[in-house]
């Protein structure tokens, strides 16, 4: 068999499964996510299934079962990965100096401030903090981390840094006049 025909053959057959699966599998994405983002949990669960395809098991009930597995492990990744984000968020908050001669009032005040500075700065930015802040990775294995050169990395740290000064000087005093972040704000810092 050539090597054109077992490509045509591995494309039918994923082809198959894709047609077979994809209805059901976007509802029951639906059903346990935003359904916003159903399609696109669908889409990257399909590129996994197409990348593992010599994993497929050749009876189709048990493909259509392994796909709906491949599935659930990216929900559960990324559900982990939101917790792992908000956790940091809070520990972040929790890490305030502890100024014995401010008062009490003042410190929550700081940890709060931190807290919502900390919720407005984009997820690069909160991921670089979080690397050299909490993880204590220096510059070139947190750059590693992030699959990127030293230098970028402490040039996202730097902005990082920047962006959460910005926001911790120029922070509104009410919860309400925040404004939310959006991907577009915080990257232009």
């Amino acid at each position: 068999m050539s090597h054109l025909s077992r490509a045509a053959d591995r494309a039918d057959a994923f082809r198959s499964l894709y047609e077979s699966s994809y209805a059901d599998l976007l509802k029951f994405v639906q059903r346990r996510t935003e359904p916003a983002n159903a399609e696109d949990v669908v889409a990257e669960a399909f590129l996994v299934v197409w990348r593992r395809f010599s994993e497929v098991p050749a009876d189709e009930n048990n493909a259509r079962a392994w796909v709906f597995g491949i599935t659930r492990n990216l929900m559960l990744n990324a559900q982990r990965g939101e917790q792992r984000r908000q956790a940091l968020g809070v520990r972040l908050a929790e890490s305030a100096p502890d100024y014995s001669s401010t008062s009490h009032a003042d410190l929550v005040s700081s940890r709060i401030d931190l807290g919502r500075a900390w919720a407005l700065l984009s997820e690069v930015h909160q991921e670089a903090l979080g690397l050299a802040v909490f993880e204590n990775l220096a510059a070139p294995q947190a750059a590693k981390v992030l699959g990127i050169s030293p230098v970028a990395f402490r040039l996202r740290l730097t902005r990082a840094r920047r962006a959460l000064r910005l926001f911790l000087d120029h922070l509104p005093h009410h919860a309400s006049d925040i404004p939310a972040a959006t991907p577009e704000k915080a990257s232009t810092l």
